[in-house]
């Protein structure tokens, strides 16, 4: 058979083919490529997803990496806080010694320990850890504890009026709160409290 006879005789098989069937096979096709495209699609969603919690991953892993350079020493920070308070408590303890009072080295002794205090002080700032500036500001619960309610008609009530215990943050973190006292407004009595207490005060004068 030549090769002119065999083009002839696929022509033929071709045009005798069952429509429905070539139909079938048209929608076989379409079939697999939508398939195709769709496990393309997954795949690609699938990498996009793993490249996202990677990016997330390092992210965190940036952020975790800078925490603990800059707040590795946190606890002991928060612990030595207790030098500067024992420093403060010796300070006020020998100005308040009647037996002390007359001992002509007690200036020099208070300010050998107030130069030390002074250099501890400058080791903390150089290290992000300051002091919180609390007196006649407003009483905020993130950065001061209330330990006690003054009566005080003179200011806001709610500025803190008393300083207990220094509070301190290390950079942009609470290290410790400041302990304060607070104001409140004072309560006025009623006519008839004030008539309670001026009977009980004649009853008394009366025995």
């Amino acid at each position: 058979m030549t090769q002119s006879d065999q083009k002839k005789e696929e022509k033929a098989v071709s045009e005798n083919k069952d429509p429905k069937s070539e139909l079938k096979e048209k929608k076989e096709d379409i079939k697999k490529e939508e398939n195709i495209e769709d496990k393309l699609k997954t795949v690609e969603e699938k990498l996009l997803r793993t490249m996202a919690e990677m990016e997330n991953q390092r992210r965190r892993f940036e952020k975790e990496k800078q925490e603990a350079f800059e707040f590795g020493g946190f606890n002991f920070a928060a612990e030595s806080l207790l030098l500067i308070d024992n420093i403060d408590r010796a300070i006020v303890s020998f100005k308040n010694d009647e037996s002390l009072k007359n001992n002509k080295d007690l200036n020099k002794i208070i300010d050998g320990i107030e130069i030390v205090k002074k250099d501890l002080v400058s080791i903390f700032k150089k290290n992000g850890i300051e002091a919180i500036e609390c007196i006649d500001k407003k009483f905020d619960p993130n950065f001061h504890q209330a330990m006690l309610e003054v009566e005080n008609n003179t200011k806001v009530p709610g500025t803190v009026i008393q300083e207990i215990q220094k509070g301190y943050m290390m950079k942009d973190r609470l290290l410790r709160p400041s302990l304060v006292g607070i104001t409140k407004k004072i309560e006025k009595k009623d006519e008839k409290t004030k008539t309670d207490e001026i009977k009980s005060e004649k009853n008394e004068e009366k025995k």
